[in-house]
């Protein structure tokens, strides 16, 4: 479990295919001392970009992860390269503080970008979600974006936006996000257990 408070930006290094080529094996450079407070194990549940990934190989200053097939067709996992930044958060650990919102790191779904737009000090991005899932996202809710906590302001249609302030920009990858662009979309845990349950009403 993770809370959407990115706390690193990582970098690929480099992209393998693996498992006859279905699968892929992913080698993300990070920061100095990411990995090492408290140390990371092999096994370990790293967020990246949104989505949980196992280590499964460490360096001082790197980390390999596997992604399978089902990642990389429900993400955006499958347009990596050598180069491409990536938000990192490690996990959640009992005591530690819950600044965003509980984020398994499980995606529902690709969201595209609609717009970018300046509002007073941050700015306002607009996303549209595919597949009825704007009904599990409500106004002053929280959903997450590319691994990133964030406050719905409006939900319209298949759309919602939510203001992105300076210091979220400079420490993720929202720093060159463009309209057209697609993150990784999770809703609410519990948006997603209600609707189920609705279900079997």
């Amino acid at each position: 479990m993770f809370t959407g408070i990115v706390t690193a930006l990582g970098t690929v290094r480099e992209v393998q295919p693996i498992g006859a080529g279905h699968d892929m094996r992913v080698l993300i450079g990070v920061a100095p001392g990411f990995l090492a407070n408290p140390a990371t194990e092999l096994g370990a549940s790293i967020c990246c970009s949104g989505v949980c990934l196992t280590v499964v190989r460490l360096g001082a200053d790197e980390f390999a992860v596997d992604v399978s097939a089902e990642t990389l067709a429900k993400s955006t996992l499958g347009g990596w390269r050598a180069g491409a930044r990536v938000n990192l958060e490690r996990s959640l650990r009992l005591g530690d503080e819950l600044g965003g919102h509980i984020v398994a790191g499980h995606v529902d779904a690709v969201a595209e970008v609609l717009e970018a737009r300046p509002e007073n000090a941050s700015v306002r991005w607009r996303f549209r979600v595919p597949g009825g899932l704007a009904r599990h996202v409500a106004s002053k809710g929280s959903v997450a974006l590319d691994g990133v906590s964030l406050t719905v302001n409006e939900v319209e249609g298949d759309g919602f936006g939510v203001n992105i302030i300076p210091h979220t920009a400079a420490h993720t990858t929202f720093g060159t996000l463009q309209p057209g662009d697609r993150v990784n979309f999770e809703v609410d845990t519990l948006a997603r257990y209600v609707a189920r349950l609705l279900e079997y009403r």
